[in-house]
């Protein structure tokens, strides 16, 4: 007898969940350059070597920005697509692309 899952029971899954490792690695590098430029700052470095650091947090940041960006595309997405194509809801996927957008236009501001 098949086993039924309950919503309850149901495991949801996020694009990201296979890079979940890397992903978190990449967030602790960050927080740890964020530590970093606070101690500079302590310390009275030049503002231009904070500066630059900064920079470079924001550079990782985008990195990891445009990873989930990815991620949400080719999950959520695409699972958004394959549901609207099944139940012939064409609002699901609009859905999900709006809501891409939306992050994107966050992302761009």
């Amino acid at each position: 007898m098949a086993e039924q899952i309950t919503d309850t029971e149901e495991q949801h899954t996020h694009g990201y969940a296979g890079d979940k490792d890397a992903l978190l690695r990449r967030l602790k590098r960050i927080e740890g350059q964020v530590r970093g430029v606070a101690r500079m700052v302590n310390e009275d470095q030049y503002c231009i070597d904070i500066l630059t650091q900064i920079s470079a947090i924001n550079a990782a940041m985008h990195k990891v920005s445009v990873q989930l960006i990815g991620d949400h595309i080719s999950h959520c997405v695409i699972n958004a697509a394959n549901e609207s194509v099944a139940t012939g809801n064409e609002q699901i996927v609009q859905d999900k692309v709006a809501e891409a957008t939306a992050a994107i236009s966050r992302l761009l501001r």
